[in-house]
């Protein structure tokens, strides 16, 4: 599809953007995602490099993944619209293109989404208890030996808190997950096709 991208310069340049990617059939995308270049353009007048997010359907059929990757502008109609039944645990969704690059992270480390999301919820609550007026993020960063690493954003200035996890931890949250998931927080982490710590947090008036 042929989309439109305003440059600050005055200059509107046109890109094509695939509505469906398959990663099987172009593997090259998974690296472009993780790199952070996925969707990257350069305006054809002035080069100033723009990263536009724009909806598509991401399928992984080797590794069962199945996404609709909406944009952060998205994410407060996604709360308000209709569930789409027929399509119901057929797919899952992400907001914004840093979630989809954390996703792809998970599926090639052979994680689980419900286990990573509650840990990264527990990480999240202590740290806001450290520091409430921040504005904390929290993040998966990889595998690190037996453990899992996190990125904390928003304790400090400009400073990013590394915290490591076990995965003993990992594991133990998934079989709670899996004899429970309709137990805290695994419940409040899910709303419809979408599963992450972000439902905990958004406001009153999508809820």
């Amino acid at each position: 599809m042929r989309r439109g991208i305003p440059c600050f310069c005055d200059n509107t340049f046109t890109v094509d953007v695939p509505e469906v990617i398959d990663l099987d059939a172009e593997p090259r995308y998974v690296e472009d995602i993780l790199a952070g270049n996925f969707m990257n353009f350069s305006c054809s007048s002035c080069g100033k490099k723009h990263k536009p997010e724009f909806p598509i359907t991401l399928r992984w059929p080797s590794r069962g993944l199945n996404l609709e990757v909406l944009p952060e502008l998205d994410r407060g109609s996604f709360y308000l619209r209709k569930e789409d039944k027929k399509l119901a645990g057929e797919r899952e969704t992400v907001i914004s293109y840093p979630e989809l690059a954390e996703r792809i992270w998970l599926v090639k480390d052979g994680l689980r989404v419900e286990a990573v999301e509650a840990l990264k919820y527990y990480l999240f609550v202590k740290a806001d208890e450290a520091c409430p007026e921040g504005e904390i993020s929290v993040w998966y960063h990889g595998k690190t030996g037996e453990g899992m690493e996190f990125h904390i954003h928003g304790m400090k200035d400009n400073e990013v808190a590394v915290m490591r996890v076990p995965l003993a931890l990992y594991a133990k949250t998934l079989e709670d997950y899996e004899k429970n998931p309709r137990a805290e927080p695994f419940n409040s982490l899910r709303v419809k096709s979408y599963y992450s710590i972000q439902n905990t947090l958004r406001p009153d008036e999508l809820k």
